[in-house]
């Protein structure tokens, strides 16, 4: 793990003291852990994968995986919603195909208002 620590000094180009303070722990910490006097916490550990976006909780504390990090092993948010996009639009699709008429005539969609909960909203015409 002490290999594993130093990568992650030298990707971020950081001092010991600089990540001692990134991931709010004492200065002498870091040079213990990193002389090999001392093993890290679970909070350690915990800390720095908070910390440090790429960096791979498998990885840190195994070897396992790859630093660092690449974007399609964390999804980001703009990532989740795309996929929450996408299942909306399968979900509208399975509905598009039932929703008809008593008559048998498909409906068919003319205008999407979003409302947004600060009052503001977006209205798309087809």
């Amino acid at each position: 793990m002490i290999d594993r620590l130093k990568l992650i000094l030298d990707y971020y180009n950081l001092t010991s003291s600089n990540f001692a303070e990134k991931i709010d722990v004492p200065r002498s910490s870091i040079s213990h852990l990193l002389s090999g006097r001392n093993k890290p916490s679970l909070d350690f550990i915990i800390k720095v994968d908070k910390a440090f976006d790429e960096v791979e909780l498998d990885w840190l504390l195994y070897g396992k995986g790859s630093f660092p990090k690449t974007i399609s092993e964390k999804p980001s948010l703009f990532s989740q919603k795309i996929t929450e996009v996408k299942q909306e639009e399968n979900n509208f699709d399975n509905q598009k195909k039932s929703n008809n008429f008593s008559d048998g005539k498909p409906r068919i969609l003319r205008k999407v208002i979003l409302l947004y909960d600060d009052g503001t909203f977006d209205a798309f015409d087809k």
